[in-house]
């Protein structure tokens, strides 16, 4: 494919965005039974020239994309009001489509029914709706893990899951295009904070909102699929923002409210509590008592008023380990822990679901200690990950605290029990807003771009899905080392056009040069 412009390729991915919502209106996640007759099942040969169109408009969009990227690393993307027209072409066409990738929103809607109805989502599961209630053809469209697995996520997302149903009635469209509301709002947060961020970390911000927000990945699992991870990350970060701006009690508080969607937001606690032990004055003692108390005990009240107010009880304090119970391939802790365990039963006889879980357990501790290093890393003079600081700080600079939160649920992501492809969303934003194109940044790049194959349009997980995003990865890594070998030979020339300029002539080092504000520059920043 030749090279086109920033208009060209925001057209391509809007056509690919198109036939991904087309072809998803047959081989998507239809609903078990749809009385309006709008998402109905297909034949077998419609679905499958469905599911093929759905691929081909998905690589379409994923190609787009990446080569929107490379314009923008030159700075010929048109800057933030270009992409963001372009966010608007590419998620228009998904806005109306069935849900994509996952059955997972028929499950919040049947939950958000469930509160309705005055059953108890911690303890039991949508299958308890009965055929004459609210929410029951949602329940019997959920995936089969979650029929009857109590809800993991906190009252703050039951209560909005509740007001859909009131306001639709339950009805499985309205419902589900209702959900896709909640959606697009989430998708907005993330882009309003992930542009602030970026700019208070000078960083590039058309390259913050192409990976964190225009990122196909997040397209297709926020906006497809309607997960509520795209909540819980965008009222993060907007309580990273407020933290950001020297309101870190507020911060705090918002942040909790993120907790109260999905537990894993909690991380961001700890790095506001890190922003704090670096812009206040004052005994190092009480500073680091203060930074990380004061954030925990804001959480910890609102968290209760929240709980209270929803009425849905505190149930969700002992449901924060039900995901850990369904198996997926993307976890490696799992994976392993599985492995061990049928290769002590072959050995000694040993029940397999115990060393599973010790895995599973020791993963998890690894992720906190990883979590702690790189809170420390934030005001400390450590260096875990290369790229979390602007183009001109020191050396052996503290590491950004937003950086350090990317990393952090980048850590819990891959040492987590249960892993999804778009989990890898929860750092994203974080890193996008730090280093879009460090080293790090084009690593969850070309996991992006492989990750949207892992699932089907109908949200199974395929054999032939795992061969296709391996082969993006590998295609990802030999593009990467491309364009890494062009900057070299870019950079060797320019040197050698240097030396034969004149001593007296001859330009300042780059380091002893004021940083330079343009967009062009900090879109380059590692």
């Amino acid at each position: 494919m030749g090279t086109l412009s920033a208009v060209g390729y925001r057209r391509l991915g809007a056509v690919g965005s198109l036939a991904a919502a087309v072809g998803g209106t047959a081989a998507g996640r239809l609903p078990a039974r749809d009385p309006w007759g709008i998402w109905v099942p297909h034949g077998s040969a419609t679905t499958v020239a469905a599911a093929v169109l759905a691929y081909l408009g998905l690589t379409l969009l994923v190609v787009s994309w990446w080569r929107y990227g490379r314009l923008v690393a030159r700075g010929a993307a048109g800057g933030v009001r270009g992409t963001l027209v372009t966010l608007v072409w590419w998620a228009a066409p998904l806005v109306l489509a069935p849900p994509l990738h996952s059955a997972d929103v028929y499950s919040y809607i049947a939950q958000g029914a469930m509160v309705v109805e005055g059953h108890d989502v911690y303890t039991s599961g949508p299958s308890v709706l009965g055929p004459d209630e609210l929410g029951a053809d949602a329940a019997a469209s959920s995936g089969a893990h979650w029929t009857d697995t109590p809800a993991p996520y906190g009252p703050v997302f039951l209560v909005l899951a509740k007001w859909v149903v009131l306001a639709t009635d339950g009805r499985i469209v309205p419902a589900v295009l209702g959900m896709r509301i909640v959606a697009l709002a989430a998708l907005a947060l993330i882009v309003w904070s992930t542009l602030r961020i970026a700019r208070a970390c000078g960083a590039s911000e058309t390259g913050a909102l192409w990976l964190g927000a225009l990122n196909p990945l997040l397209l297709i699992h926020v906006v497809g699929g309607m997960h509520n991870d795209g909540l819980m990350i965008g009222i993060m970060l907007a309580g990273v923002v407020c933290a950001l701006r020297g309101r870190w009690v507020l911060g705090s508080a918002v942040v909790a409210l993120a907790m109260m969607v999905k537990s894993p937001a909690a991380v961001a606690l700890l790095f506001i509590g890190a922003i704090v032990v670096r812009r206040t004055s004052g005994p190092l003692a009480w500073r680091v008592v203060k930074a990380f108390a004061v954030p925990a005990l804001v959480a910890g009240a609102v968290a209760v008023v929240t709980t209270l107010l929803s009425g849905t009880g505190f149930g969700w304090l002992r449901t924060q380990s039900v995901a850990g119970s369904i198996h997926t391939a993307l976890s490696l802790s799992s994976d392993i822990g599985l492995g061990a365990g049928e290769l002590t039963r072959l050995l000694f006889g040993w029940d397999p679901q115990p060393v599973k879980r010790a895995f599973q357990l020791a993963g998890l501790v690894l992720a906190l200690a990883v979590i702690g290093y790189a809170a420390l890393a934030t005001f400390r003079t450590v260096r875990p990950w290369r790229g979390g600081r602007p183009p001109h700080a020191r050396p052996h600079a503290p590491l950004h605290p937003v950086h350090g939160l990317g990393a952090a649920l980048l850590a819990l992501v891959v040492l987590s029990p249960m892993v999804q492809p778009w989990y890898l969303l929860w750092g994203m934003a974080a890193i996008s807003a730090t280093a879009w194109n460090g080293r790090l940044g084009r690593v969850l790049a070309v996991l992006s771009a492989a990750l949207v194959y892992e699932t089907h349009p109908n949200g199974s997980t395929p054999g032939y899905g795992f061969a296709m995003a391996g082969a993006v990865c590998v295609l990802g890594a030999v593009l990467l080392r491309g364009e890494d070998r062009q900057r070299r030979a870019a950079v060797a020339a320019g040197s050698t056009e240097r030396s034969v300029i004149p001593s007296a002539r001859r330009p300042s080092a780059p380091a002893d040069l004021p940083p330079a504000r343009t967009e062009k520059t900090a879109s380059t920043s590692g």
